[in-house]
């Protein structure tokens, strides 16, 4: 079966994998050279690095709906196209050049979470359970008729990045058994129900400001869920960026004003929120490594009653 691949983000690499283990993969789309790392040194993107390691052509179009990038796919003849985190939505043309159609690999249990950061959002709202899905890609954002769909468990202190790392390898199988179904032709497909639709959009910087007069489950939800992006952040008392890497709830609920260090459990900070605390366990101050919450009271002479805002 002659496949094309379409992907950028470390995510798709598994996926890229089982399609180069199971097919013919006759070329693979990715998004352009970006600058990367704290250089802004550009270069490959995951995706485009893995196939070219393979020898495989590899595409990096702007903008995939233009008719010159229409007509390469066109020529490459794919039997199907399989697309995983790759940012751009496939309008009808494209859709319509491989006979298999086009399979798509989404880290979510659709309908729930279409969109751009369906990992980060499940974790940061407090789910309990996620999954990945795999579809036919129809010209919508992620509403394609679903083919399988597998749950996964999210850890009561699992973070985006750890279960990001998961569901891309439970979604490289999902895709093994999709693809190999698919070629014998016994797939099915289930529309997906409209009503109970949900979105995951595309993360901000300012969604990782930390909002102390939130409760201490909502502050931890989203601390997790926006690591590694786009952090968790506050100020110190004084004015200097800190972000936030790793917290817990803790034990000791209080009346003082939200953001208070009111503590220091094994020589950690414990941040008042609006109905209990968080035990913060891992920062960065501004210009500084990661370092251990005690480490951090340490250097920075935080005491007792200090504001974090």
């Amino acid at each position: 079966m002659r496949a094309v691949f379409m992907g950028s983000a470390p995510l798709s690499c598994a996926s890229l994998e089982v399609v180069l283990d199971l097919c013919d993969v006759v070329g693979v789309v990715a998004q352009p050279d970006r600058p990367r790392g704290r250089k802004l040194k550009v270069c490959h993107g995951a995706v485009k690095a893995l196939a070219l390691s393979r020898d495989v052509p590899v595409v990096t179009p702007e903008h995939i709906n233009e008719a010159e990038s229409v007509a390469v796919l066109a020529a490459w003849r794919p039997d199907v196209i399989v697309v995983v985190a790759y940012g751009q939505i496939l309008r009808q043309p494209l859709l319509d050049i491989p006979p298999l159609g086009c399979i798509n690999v989404h880290t979510s249990l659709l309908p729930a979470y279409r969109g751009a950061a369906p990992i980060q959002w499940a974790v940061a709202n407090g789910d309990t359970e996620t999954g990945v899905t795999t579809m036919f890609m129809d010209t919508g954002m992620d509403s394609g008729d679903i083919i399988y769909q597998d749950r996964v468990a999210i850890g009561s202190d699992e973070t985006g990045a750890a279960l990001h790392d998961r569901l891309a390898l439970r979604g490289a199988a999902l895709l093994r058994r999709t693809l190999t179904d698919l070629t014998e032709g016994v797939v099915p497909r289930r529309p997906q129900d409209v009503k109970t639709a949900t979105t995951a959009r595309r993360l901000q910087r300012a969604d990782g400001r930390i909002d102390w007069s939130q409760s201490a489950q909502r502050i931890h939800n989203r601390i997790r869920g926006f690591n590694p992006w786009p952090g968790s952040f506050c100020h110190a008392p004084n004015g200097r960026l800190l972000k936030v890497w790793q917290a817990e709830l803790a034990p000791n609920p209080t009346e003082a004003h939200p953001g208070t260090v009111i503590g220091f459990t094994d020589g950690s900070p414990v941040v008042a929120s609006s109905d209990g605390a968080v035990r913060l366990l891992e920062v960065q101050p501004e210009g500084a490594k990661v370092m251990g919450g005690a480490a951090y009271v340490r250097g920075h002479a935080l005491r007792e009653g200090d504001l974090l805002e």
